[in-house]
């Protein structure tokens, strides 16, 4: 069964939160451009997923590309970096892996307790 990730929550993780802030700022600055002069804008996001060794970790390389309608043009602007995540329960993305409930009750436990 899949789950879907939390896309709000999942921008913000992003590099700490800056990626999000970032793409902000271009959408703001395309948008601004696109009004000013009366031609087209693009913001360009682009998720490159790997998997880190064997684990449920991936690597998302995360790119942020935009151009900006000028008088006489466009100015561009470009950013990539890179976030490792957990990939949990169903391909939900998070950077904090889940919680697994105690496997063993403290009377299952197979240490018994010093008295």
């Amino acid at each position: 069964m899949s789950v879907a990730t939390d896309t709000a929550a999942f921008l913000e993780e992003l590099n700490g939160g800056a990626f999000a802030s970032q793409i902000g700022h271009a959408l703001s600055e395309v948008a601004a451009g696109v009004v000013d002069y009366g031609k087209a804008g693009k913001v360009v996001i682009t998720l490159d997923f790997s998997q880190i060794g064997e684990s449920s970790q991936v690597k998302i390389k995360h790119k942020l590309d935009y151009k900006v309608p000028t008088k006489r043009g466009t100015r561009s602007e470009n950013t990539s970096l890179d976030t490792p995540m957990h990939v949990g329960t169903g391909g939900n993305i998070t950077l904090f892996a889940e919680k697994h409930d105690q496997l063993f009750s403290r009377e299952q436990a197979p240490i018994t307790p010093r008295t």
